[in-house]
Order: structure tokens, then C-alpha cells, then sequence
């Protein structure tokens, strides 16, 4: 019989009741936006978003229990059009009857556009109560339409308080402690990486894996759980925050923070090439002139993992990496390229004085092309100070170098020039 079977350890401690849930306390405590709302018992439709294994699927279960509402789940992976008329339908025969319907949709973003669209009369006329779970952001996966008329609830990675919790309730259940010392146990609830789920799933195998009296220390856990692979996909968000948490650490000047980013991307997989080529942006746009062999010295970095492959050729890029995070910071020229290029395009087609142009026809010549043309290298200082930009246009500045690393020099150079236009009235 099902009930004498072997269950997995996740499901044997399922939450029988929502107070049981672990780790959400921001919408399940007493203030939470879950626990005011069924003070009211009344539902409306939701949308959960968070990482896997924070309980999206359990909790939306268990509201179903708690405001008397018939539990219904679909999943998008694997369900249609005609799947989702098949829901509708039983909904509203059901609703005939005065008992309504939570319509639970794992996986929610991966159904298309219209099919999304196809909740919304359900929805309005309270044939369902929706409850959409997806690991995605909403912002960018659903529907406007069907967001403005759900309430996103954002569910959090387990932290390690949770997991141990759920580590005692495992220990309660299977009536023995987890053989593993002090610091193994604190890998695994490390390993768990805030999923409620595979933290049970890793205790689990760490049972089966001990003979009696075994008790692991942290080298002999990792080699025993081979470790799980972290949770990280490419195209999604961890991708970007963790791209986005390394930049900001190479330009917040953390080399230690960075490396540890780094670290993590190449853990999860990324491309060592695609990290290359983050790396050799950020030389030009955060430390460009400031050091200019930020730039010689990360395309380097790219040349050399071309060079000797994964892994040796990651330390490369973990080089460059340091590099970048300890140099001298500056944006002047980002900055002033930005600027000449909204000028450019403000500015139309101006034509440069005419004493810059070539004269190559006679015609040319006669309408003052190359008149008064000072050739630099055959003045004081080899330096003629005359205006370049176009005259409707009048001199700009655009790049304004700060007073560090190699652009300190630079400034003095423009300040120099600056001093010689003004002596010989051009500046």
C-alpha cells in the first residue's frame, strides 16, 4: 500500500500547517502579507517568485487548506492549451456547487504570452484564485496584464538558520543526530545554498553514505556528496547579479570580493571567454586612462585563456581581475566619449574650419581650404593652440581627467595647453 512505501525525507516533512513553513517568516509571521490576508479569509490571486526549494508549492497548498478552497496544480512544462480549458472548465463546475478553486501553476512564466492571457477572464470573475509560482522575474516573464491583477510575493533563499531547523526537525524524525562534526555540518548547510529541499535531500544521503558510529569531518562530506552543483543559470537572473556583483566590486576597489565573484562564475560554469570579455570592459570603462595598461594587461588575460584552456588559463583572468579591483578608478573617458557622441548627434554636419581641411583642387584652394593651417611640430613648444572644432560650434570640453594615476599627468599636460591658448588668444 502507498502508505507503507518509502518516502523521500522532503516529503515526509512536508508542513502540515503553514505556522510549520521555515524561512519565510516575511510573509508567513505575524505581520506577514500572507497572515494578514487570511485574517480576512479571503484570497487574492498571487504570484511567488523566489529560488527552488523555499516552499512556493507547499505554501500555496496549504492556503488552499486554510481558506477551504479545492487545490488544483498544473504545471506549465507540461501542460497546454487544451489542459488549462480542462482546469477552467472543472473551476466553474465546481464554483456551481460553492466551492472554489486555487489553480496552483508551477512554472507559471513558461507558458506564452496568450497563453497567459487566457487567465485573465477566469481571474476577473473569481472562477479561480490563481497562484503562480516561478523562479524568474515576473517583471520581465509575465504578462502586464496578468501582474496588475495578482500580488507578487517574494519568497527568500533558506538562510542557515532555516536550514538547521530543518536539519533538527530531520534529526527529530529519523531519531538519530547527522554524523558529521561541527565544521562538515556547517559545509552542508553551505552545499544546501538556501534550498529547503536538497538541504533534506544532502542530509538523507549522508545517512545512507555512514556506517555505524562514522562520523565525517568536511573533506570526507565533500568527497562522500561529490558536492551539488550550484544553482546558477545562465539566461537567468543569477547570471546578471553575479556579473553585476563582480563589476561593482572591481570598481568599488574589493580585489577580495571580486575574486570571490569570479570564483563563483567559474564554479557554476560560466564562460571563461564571456568573463574575459566583462573583464576587458571594465578595464576601459572604469579605469581607462587612469592606468593604461589596465587595458594591455586584460586583453592579455583574454589571449592567454585562449592560449592554455580552462583551468590553467582561468588564473589569468583571475589576474587581470586583481589588477583591475587595485588600480587607480576613473571614468573621464567614458564619460567624454558619451558626451562627444550626444554632441555629434545634436549638432549636425558641421563642417571643420576650413584651415583643417586639405586643399588637394585648386577650386579648393581658392575657397580657403588649408589657409592658415599652423603645422604644430614647426611651433614654440611644438604647439600651435589653434581651434579645431567647427566654428557654429564653438570650443568644447568634454574629457576632464581627475587628479589619479597616470591621468594625474595627463591633467597637467591639458592644463598646460590650456595656459598656451590663452596666452596666444586662442583659448
Amino acid at each position: 500500500m502507498e502508505q507503507d512505501a518509502p518516502h523521500p525525507l522532503p516529503d515526509r516533512l512536508r508542513p502540515r500547517s503553514l505556522s510549520d513553513v521555515v524561512g519565510q517568516d516575511h510573509i508567513l509571521g505575524p505581520d506577514g502579507a500572507l497572515t494578514r490576508m487570511l485574517e480576512t479569509r479571503t484570497l487574492g490571486s498571487l504570484i511567488f517568485w523566489g529560488p527552488p526549494g523555499t516552499g512556493k508549492t507547499t505554501v500555496a497548498r496549504l492556503l488552499a487548506d486554510a481558506t477551504e478552497l479545492h487545490f488544483e496544480q498544473i504545471s506549465a512544462v507540461f501542460s497546454g492549451v487544451a489542459d488549462l480549458k480542462k482546469a477552467f472548465d472543472a473551476a466553474r463546475a465546481r464554483r456551481e456547487t460553492g466551492k472554489g478553486t486555487l489553480l496552483f501553476v508551477d512554472e507559471v512564466h513558461r507558458f506564452n504570452r496568450a497563453q497567459q492571457d487566457s487567465f485573465l477572464p477566469v481571474m476577473e470573475d473569481g472562477t479561480v484564485v490563481l497562484v503562480g509560482a516561478t523562479t524568474e522575474n515576473p517583471s520581465f516573464e509575465l504578462n502586464a496584464a496578468l501582474l496588475s491583477r495578482a500580488r507578487v510575493l517574494v519568497f527568500h533563499s533558506l538562510d542557515a538558520a532555516a536550514i538547521e531547523r530543518l536539519f533538527a526537525n530531520a534529526e527529530k524524525i529519523e531519531g538519530k543526530e547527522l554524523p558529521l562534526d561541527a565544521e562538515a555540518r556547517a559545509v552542508l548547510v553551505r552545499m544546501a545554498d538556501g534550498d529547503g529541499r536538497a538541504s533534506l535531500t544532502l542530509a538523507e544521503e549522508v545517512w545512507r553514505a555512514a556506517r555505524k558510529g562514522e562520523v565525517f569531518n568536511a573533506a570526507q562530506l565533500q568527497e562522500i556528496l561529490q558536492r551539488r552543483a550550484p544553482i546558477y543559470d545562465k539566461s537567468a537572473d543569477g547570471h546578471y547579479n553575479l556579473i553585476s556583483a563582480l563589476h561593482k566590486s572591481v570598481r568599488g576597489s574589493d580585489p577580495d570580493a571580486a575574486l570571490y565573484y569570479l570564483a563563483r562564475m567559474f564554479d557554476a560554469g560560466e564562460d571563461p571567454l564571456f568573463l574575459a570579455r566583462r573583464v576587458v570592459r571594465m578595464a576601459i570603462e572604469d579605469i581607462g586612462l587612469a592606468d593604461p595598461q589596465a587595458l594591455v594587461i586584460c586583453n592579455a588575460a583574454k589571449d592567454a585563456y585562449d592560449f592554455l584552456g580552462s583551468p590553467e588559463g582561468e588564473l589569468a583572468i583571475a589576474q587581470a581581475v586583481i589588477y583591475l579591483a587595485t588600480a587607480p578608478k576613473s571614468n573621464a573617458a567614458y564619460t567624454a566619449f558619451g558626451a562627444a557622441m550626444q554632441t555629434a548627434k545634436q549638432a549636425g554636419s558641421l563642417l571643420p574650419p576650413k584651415h583643417i581641411l586639405n586643399s588637394p583642387t585648386r577650386l579648393m584652394k581658392s575657397e580657403g581650404y588649408g589657409s592658415g593651417y599652423q603645422y604644430d611640430h614647426d611651433m614654440p613648444d611644438a604647439f600651435s593652440g589653434q581651434d579645431y572644432f567647427p566654428e557654429a560650434l564653438g570650443r568644447q570640453t568634454f574629457y576632464d581627467p581627475p587628479d589619479r594615476g597616470f591621468e594625474r599627468e595627463i591633467r597637467k599636460r591639458l592644463d598646460y595647453w590650456q595656459r598656451l591658448r590663452a596666452q596666444r588668444g586662442s583659448g
